[in-house]
């Protein structure tokens, strides 16, 4: 394992920092999305994607046909990494050119690519994944949202949930059922959606945290065109998964208050020589360094050009997990100040508070704890599979409810 920059990455880092430098402020103590309003971020956040794409770091491992720069991995982590480090209007971008483009590049039609990718890379368009359902979360083959074959369309009948900017997107992929007498993995349809055509409606949840990022979406007589089909009918689980590959890679960590800033509240708070907590403590810096290291391995392999392996769905069972835990005590440490959420009162501009609601979620997002830990179990350890008692059985036969 090597922890140091190659020549040609430490050159590519130092080419990241200085066009960072020129266009971006340091990050402050608070978030630009929390010092700005909505709609100003949304026009910041466009033009810091436009210059990127400009510039070729919008999506570094990109073949330049598709706008990128054709680098390596490596270098797109590096970038991510200086990135972060800078105040960015970053996020309305991450779920279309994480998980929804690449679909569309691997298995859309020349047409699709030469109207999609562009403008997404460079921040004119937002795209969003249309997976989850009421009553297929983890289980994402159990989708029930019909799509029915009337000649060159489909008409799209269903509810799906937890859709992350879906409010905001112009597109989305969307995975559909379209042979309820297949075993469930075998009915699935993949299509792109235009979020603004009429029968689709998105309704904002208004989180815990006062936020409104998630969305119920709901499809009513929706008409798409077989051309926007992405690939085979029936073959919509084989689209998914690489969908769900780039997903995992995308959420990956958690951002988020961690060891060192819960250690320095805690020295202000007059609480840092408490033996309980500091055996916590001790415990998230070791998690936390096990953590990095893992990321070390992760990134030695890219360097390289070695792909990794399913052991990267360890991160964000740790950092989740740890978000949590970290967020909770700092909570407990308030006492009843901690209850409060408004940044402008509460010790620390509310971070803890804010992340703590948050981390419930990214327990779910990208995979929930369960299914990472049968990732794990099954392709790092080798340990056997789950039995599936419905693995050849029709999905109209499946007991419901």
């Amino acid at each position: 394992m090597d922890f140091n920059d190659t020549p040609e990455e430490a050159a590519f880092r130092a080419e990241a920092r200085a066009f960072l430098e020129k266009h971006l402020d340091s990050k402050g103590s608070k978030p630009l999305r929390q010092r700005i309003d909505g709609a100003e971020f949304m026009q910041r956040a466009k033009a810091w994607q436009a210059l990127k794409a400009d510039n070729r770091y919008a999506q570094i491992t990109w073949p330049e046909a598709f706008g990128g720069r054709g680098g390596s991995a490596m270098q797109q982590v590096i970038w991510n990494q200086e990135e972060a480090k800078f105040d960015a209007p970053v996020g309305p971008f991450t779920v279309g050119l994480g998980m929804c483009i690449p679909t569309v590049i691997a298995f859309g039609s020349d047409a699709h690519k030469a109207r999609y990718v562009n403008k997404a890379l460079r921040g004119e368009e937002i795209w969003c994944q249309l997976f989850s359902e009421p009553a297929a979360g983890s289980d994402v083959a159990g989708v029930k949202t019909r799509a029915v074959r009337d000649g060159d369309h489909w008409v799209i009948n269903g509810q799906k949930v937890w859709t992350s900017g879906a409010h905001y997107s112009d597109f989305g992929i969307l995975l559909t059922r379209t042979d309820p007498k297949a075993p469930k993995h075998r009915g699935l349809t993949m299509f792109i959606v235009n979020m603004k055509q009429p029968g689709v409606e998105a309704r904002p949840i208004h989180q815990a945290s006062g936020g409104r990022e998630f969305n119920e979406v709901y499809f009513s007589d929706v008409r798409i065109p077989d051309a926007d089909r992405l690939g085979e009918v029936g073959a919509g689980w084989k689209v998914a998964l690489v969908t769900l590959m780039n997903e995992r890679l995308a959420v990956g960590g958690s951002p988020g208050p961690d060891w060192s800033e819960i250690m320095d509240y805690a020295r202000s708070a007059g609480t840092l020589k408490d033996q309980a907590f500091r055996e916590k403590l001790a415990d998230w810096y070791v998690a936390a360094q096990g953590y990095n290291l893992t990321k070390f391995r992760t990134q030695t392999a890219l360097s390289r050009g070695a792909t990794p392996g399913p052991e990267s769905s360890i991160g964000k069972i740790i950092t989740a997990n740890q978000l949590q835990d970290i967020c909770n005590e700092a909570i407990e440490m308030q006492g009843h100040y901690g209850v409060m959420t408004d940044p402008e009162r509460t010790a620390s501009d509310g971070l803890f508070q804010q992340s703590f609601m948050w981390a419930a979620g990214l327990r779910i997002a990208g995979g929930t704890d369960e299914i990472l830990k049968n990732i794990i179990a099954e392709r790092v350890l080798g340990l056997p599979g789950d039995v599936r008692v419905d693995k050849d059985v029709a999905f109209e036969d499946l007991k419901q409810g």
